[in-house]
């Protein structure tokens, strides 16, 4: 597991912040309280925000982190004293005590990446996302069960996008991932085939892939459309 350790002290060492952590078998990347840290390197599993100290600074990294919807699960790490700073506003997954042991902090862990795990089918190869079916082993992807006549590279773009529901990618990040190390065009390629990804989504649907100012793209799920509510005339009143 990728954990992005965020603090106020990036020059430390996760030690200093969590013990425990050092016990158990995860590669953990330490960094200033940034949100630019996140796309400025590999993708974690989840983000842990050093919240022992400045509370009101922790507060606010996990808010903007929670706003931009970047996907990540996203623990605070406090004291048993700050924990009476806490509240639903911070937009936090889990917390974590300081003092916790490794058994605690795995399982902490281990449940905040499997809530926010992408649903699936019953068959691996198959993506849900509301109305939009992504199938890997056809390669066909289907909104409102209407075939999407997709290229090759848009449909692995909005594959991988499905994925990783809520992640925030930077173009870089997804001309990686989406077209190879080995890809030697610029960025603008992601653009284009964003712009031809959501022509083809349409207007009731484009905004499931989502624009991050000065960030990048990330993949939002459509809310569940609920049935009208039927509209009955008032029954007649015998007298």
């Amino acid at each position: 597991m990728e954990i992005l350790l965020l603090t106020g002290v990036p020059q430390g060492t996760p030690s200093a912040v969590l013990p425990s952590l050092d016990l158990l078998p995860h590669t953990v990347r330490i960094a200033a309280r940034d949100i630019r840290t996140l796309v400025s390197g590999p993708s974690p599993d989840v983000v842990l925000v050093d919240a022992r100290v400045d509370l009101a600074e922790a507060r606010a990294t996990c808010r903007m982190l929670h706003a931009t919807g970047s996907g990540f699960p996203l623990l605070a790490i406090v004291t048993d004293a700050g924990m009476i700073a806490l509240s639903a506003d911070w937009g936090l997954d889990d917390i974590v005590l300081a003092t916790a042991g490794p058994a605690e902090i795995e399982a902490r862990l281990r449940l905040a990446v499997g809530r926010l795990a992408p649903v699936t089918g019953t068959d691996s190869s198959t993506i849900r996302a509301g109305e939009l079916t992504i199938d890997h082993d056809t390669y066909a992807a289907k909104l409102k069960g209407r075939p999407l006549d997709l290229t090759y590279k848009e449909f692995e773009l909005l594959k991988f996008l499905a994925q990783h529901p809520g992640r925030v990618f930077t173009r870089d990040q997804l001309l990686r991932e989406v077209w190879g190390y080995d890809y030697f065009g610029g960025t603008r390629t992601v653009d284009v085939h964003v712009r031809r990804l959501r022509a083809k989504l349409g207007s009731e649907y484009e905004s499931m892939i989502g624009t991050v100012r000065q960030v990048g793209y990330k993949f939002v799920v459509p809310p569940t459309r609920g049935l009208p509510e039927r509209e009955f005339a008032p029954a007649p009143v015998s007298v």
